[in-house]
């Protein structure tokens, strides 16, 4: 038999198709950009009929070029909300993306009623789209996030599943994750039969009968618990960061739930992985913008040509002369989660320099990165030893570096830039034998590098910084979403 896994990783603006061997070792892939429209500010909506025909298109080039596989995982943005005919497949309005703030009234409206979920999450995005597709609430419909609707294209609308990962942030569950919320699904009049069954993340879940070969679908994982296991985190205390658009730092808990859905340092509780019907928990922690500060600089600023310059003019001067940038762009999340809080650029003197700008940049997005490790090992009640970091931003040395420095901790660079595919092939794979157990999985962890903390971490003068930049537009920051 092979010993191969097909990936199918539905980001927020591509679609990523990859070939994983058993010696974990990324043998080929595709990618083709899906970009998300924006028909009204704060509106993110994308074609799932489009994006349904890419995949199927994707891994047939890639089971064409690469031969048979043992198995497909699936991993994908969690949260954003697709809905279907039954009968006929067709998506019967747009897809809507997690990011979107259609709703965001809605979700205040439902905090003043006792039943708490957020913008980001699937639940208010499946309201209206039930509300303008059927608001009678009697057709036969299909609800899914992403990874439903790719099971459901690559098995020919034979399975409507979504695994316990991505269930746990539709806002849709229990507490416990043992079930759908009956006080949700009422308050939103959502009929249980539009909803998915919810299943392992790990183990065979049918037959992808749309590809040659009919290989089973064997795991599902959302897109950061994909990176956190494909990072080989599968021990309590271990914790990974991707530095994407945002950063989201996730930590495994264990076996016994935390004792609350949003912690008092400002993390949230997640299912990382189910498996034999056993789950794992864990907390997650996020910074609203990493990445998107280099693009910052890059398209409206003009600092800099290209993202890896970044590294290169910051490289030209040994510190930021002092001066500060907090990365409060979008506000702020973990901890405060300040909606208000606004990008701040402090310390600046007539002799302050484009590479030192550009440097307290790079240090600003590490020192967010270090409160999310200080926030989820309050939150954990764990200690994280060691940081393993994903993401684009992780091919920068100057950022290393200083994020290093500001967590005190020494960081561990994936040999693979986007962890996602590899944790979705791990979840697949382990379901047909190819990796035998979890410390199989944990000895395929071969860091790319590993940087270790050799500076002050500056965390007072940094925390200084914040509250300048806390509040800005008290309104927003008044918002408790």
């Amino acid at each position: 038999m092979t010993d191969r896994v097909l990936v199918v990783d539905v980001g927020t603006s591509s679609v990523r198709v990859a070939v994983v061997d058993g010696d974990a070792q990324l043998r080929a892939e595709w990618r083709e950009s899906l970009l998300p429209s924006s028909p009204a500010p704060g509106q993110v909506e994308f074609d799932a009929a489009l994006l349904g025909e890419a995949v199927r298109r994707m891994a047939a080039t890639a089971l064409a070029e690469q031969g048979p596989v043992a198995a497909v995982g699936i991993a994908n943005q969690r949260g954003s909300t697709v809905l279907w005919d039954r009968a006929t497949g067709a998506p019967v309005g747009p897809a809507i993306g997690w990011q979107d703030l259609r709703t965001v009234g809605r979700c205040l409206e439902l905090r003043a009623e006792g039943l708490r979920v957020g913008p980001n999450e699937s639940a208010t995005k499946l309201e209206w789209l039930l509300d303008r597709a059927d608001p009678e609430r009697t057709r036969d419909l299909c609800f899914g996030t992403v990874d439903s609707w790719v099971a459901w294209v690559l098995s020919d609308g034979a399975l409507h599943l979504t695994d316990a990962s991505n269930a746990a942030v539709t806002g849709l569950r229990r507490r416990g994750g043992d079930d759908w919320s009956e006080t949700a699904l009422a308050a939103l009049r959502v009929p249980r039969q539009v909803l998915p069954a919810v299943v392992d993340s790990s183990g065979v879940l049918g037959i992808a009968a749309a590809l040659p070969g009919q290989p089973p679908v064997a795991g599902i994982l959302g897109d950061q618990q994909a990176s956190l296991l494909g990072q080989a985190c599968v021990e309590p205390g271990q914790a990974k960061i991707t530095f994407g658009t945002g950063a989201m730092l996730d930590v495994v808990v264990g076996a016994d739930r935390p004792g609350f859905d949003r912690g008092p340092a400002g993390t949230f509780t997640i299912i990382t992985r189910r498996v034999a019907g056993r789950v794992t928990w864990g907390v997650e922690a996020i910074a609203l913008a990493a990445g998107t500060t280099i693009e910052w600089l890059r398209d409206d600023l003009g600092l800099i040509p290209d993202a890896a310059s970044s590294h290169t003019l910051a490289a030209e001067v040994e510190d930021t002369g002092d001066v500060w940038f907090v990365p409060a762009l979008l506000g702020l999340g973990t901890p405060s989660w300040d909606y208000g809080a606004r990008g701040a650029l402090l310390g600046i003197t007539r002799g302050t320099s484009a590479a030192q700008i550009v440097r307290a940049v790079l240090v600003g997005v590490a020192q967010r990165g270090a409160d999310l490790v200080d926030a989820a090992t309050v939150d954990a009640a764990t200690t994280i030893g060691v940081l393993r970091v994903d993401g684009g931003m992780t091919s920068n040395p100057t950022f290393l570096q200083a994020l290093a420095d500001a967590a005190e901790r020494p960081v561990e660079i994936a040999p693979v830039r986007e962890a996602t595919a590899l944790g979705a092939a791990f979840a697949a794979g382990a379901a047909v034998g190819i990796w035998a157990d979890d410390a199989a999985l944990a000895a395929t962890w071969a860091p790319a590098g590993r940087v270790e903390p050799r500076g002050p971490a500056h965390r007072e003068r940094w925390r200084a910084a914040v509250e300048r930049a806390r509040g800005w537009i008290p309104e927003l920051s008044a918002l408790d979403v």
